[in-house]
């Protein structure tokens, strides 16, 4: 029994964030010291829940009944997802603190702490309202850190991604006032209990319900034709925060596999998603690829990389089979660690270029060959080719897919050659265009902590890529739980007093 430690995630962050804040507002060194040792206590918790994540554990918060009550969930996924955080929050704090991103604005460690609040809570939340809560925590944590450093460019991009974001928490209200209306909870496992015996006269309206809540999801993970804002959003925040933001589409995937396969997939609303997610999957990986293709700057080539990743996700995730979901599950842990290390580059050729601009012509940039090292590895990994995990999760996602190989097969491997044409230009552009110029580089501090944070991200993949037979067994178990979710649905009824 994992008890008080399921509440941690939240719980943790929350109250250094606070401090950080109140006293230490005024002092660079304790704030660099209560993030880190905050970030680093959310990755060892999430390790510690993951390991004894064997069967779904409920804590209650205030000891109230279900399913009245504020309840958080442990299981399978919701640990994976927690880890997945962790590990792509350290390193991301780590190249902050090595670049000193945190000394260009105000707040940017209690921002950032409250933004791990946000993700841990959506991740573990049993509850559909307080799903919608975590995402507002989140919506304002990510819109300060978003324009930190402040600039024109960066606060318009933030003002576009406020009004889709808020759009999107107004259909999510409309959405779950619906399914309230229609079954009297928005309780996860009562939920699962209550919608396939909807009545007939109350099923269109159940399908609304559910069509609104999958445009949510849609927004939050860039899904064709909701993925305008993305863009402008990566591209123009600060570089680790779009590193940072890489899981933040995630949250959209995520919370499709949790209610997809929890309640959705059953009653009126069987099979609906499924044929709504997969031709938009379609479009989006499409639309990712031409955009690395013909992106002119290495942090929107990032961005597009992002949603063509996203594509692939939502491929495996509507098949809603448990093969596709475990598949949907390895691509993107591999996609989020590709995509934080493709954001962290981009911010070090800016930083040293002037520009990441791909047609404005530059000397050689400081440590140029590690860099563009560095650079070769993330874009192999995110255009899936071998040997690293990108390569795997695709061949997991066609494998899971094969019902539909033709079209599938097609679409995967015309958008990865694509996106391998759109970063061999880059990198020509970059590295080695510059280097035949035969200018002298230009100066720069060497920033060790900055190359070390990336390491971690990359070597992260690289033991995603070693470890694929015990990570994707883990996650084929994890997916076959999820399709039968009688446990998690027990777990959530009864709980732990908290």
């Amino acid at each position: 029994m994992m008890g008080h430690w399921i509440i941690l995630p939240v719980v943790l962050p929350a109250i250094l964030a606070g401090i950080t804040v109140l006293a230490a507002r005024h002092d660079l060194i304790m704030q660099r010291s209560l993030s880190l040792a905050g970030t680093a206590g959310f990755l060892a918790v999430a390790l510690w829940l993951a390991l004894h994540a064997d069967q779904p554990e409920a804590y209650r918060l205030g000891n109230w009944p279900a399913p009245f009550g504020i309840v958080l969930v442990l299981d399978g996924l919701s640990a994976l997802m927690l880890v997945l955080l962790g590990a792509v929050a350290l390193p991301v704090l780590l190249y902050v603190i090595g670049t000193e991103w945190d000394t260009r604005g105000q707040h940017f460690h209690a921002l950032y702490l409250f933004q791990l609040m946000g993700l841990g809570g959506a991740f573990l939340t049993g509850d559909a309202f307080n799903l919608f809560v975590f995402f507002e925590v989140l919506l304002i944590a990510s819109y300060g850190l978003m324009i930190h450093g402040g600039g024109e460019v960066r606060l318009r991009a933030g003002l576009q991604y406020v009004v889709v974001n808020l759009v999107g928490s107004t259909l999510f209200l409309f959405a779950l006032a619906t399914i309230y209306a229609l079954t009297g909870t928005l309780n996860m496992a009562d939920l699962a209990g209550k919608w396939a015996a909807l009545p007939a006269g109350d099923q269109a309206l159940a399908r609304a319900a559910a069509a609104m809540l999958l445009l949510v999801f849609a927004v939050k993970g860039a899904l064709v034709p909701l993925q305008f804002w993305l863009p402008g959003t990566y591209a123009n925040a600060p570089g680790p925060v779009a590193a940072l933001f890489a899981i933040m589409t995630k949250v959209g995937a995520y919370a499709v596999i949790r209610l997809g396969t929890l309640v959705f997939d059953q009653g009126p609303t069987a099979g609906m998603w499924q044929t709504l997610l997969i031709p938009a999957a379609l479009a989006t990986l499409a639309v990712g690829a031409i955009g690395v293709l013909g992106a002119r700057g290495l942090a929107r080539q990032a961005a597009f990389a992002a949603i063509g990743s996203m594509g692939v996700v939502f491929l495996a995730v509507g098949a809603m089979t448990p093969a596709a979901t475990a598949a949907a599950l390895y691509y993107m842990i591999h996609s989020t660690l590709a995509g934080a290390a493709l954001f962290l580059l981009a911010d070090l050729v800016t930083d040293r270029r002037g520009t990441d601009r791909l047609d404005i012509a530059r000397p050689p940039m400081a440590q140029g060959g590690l860099i563009a090292g560095l650079f070769m590895a993330a874009a192999i990994a995110m255009a899936g080719m071998p040997p690293l995990s990108g390569f795997l999760g695709k061949m997991l996602v066609l494998q899971a897919l094969s019902g539909q190989a033709a079209l599938v097969w097609t679409a995967v491997l015309l958008a990865s050659f694509l996106t391998i044409l759109g970063f061999a230009r880059a990198g020509s552009a970059l590295f080695w265009k510059a280097h035949a110029s035969g200018e002298e580089a230009e100066a720069h501090r060497a920033e060790p902590m900055s190359f070390v944070a990336l390491g971690l991200v990359l070597a992260g993949l690289v033991v995603l890529t070693l470890a694929a037979g015990p990570v994707t067994g883990w996650l084929e178990s994890l997916a076959a739980a999820l399709h039968a979710p009688e446990a998690y649905i027990t777990a959530n009824t009864l709980g732990e007093r908290g």
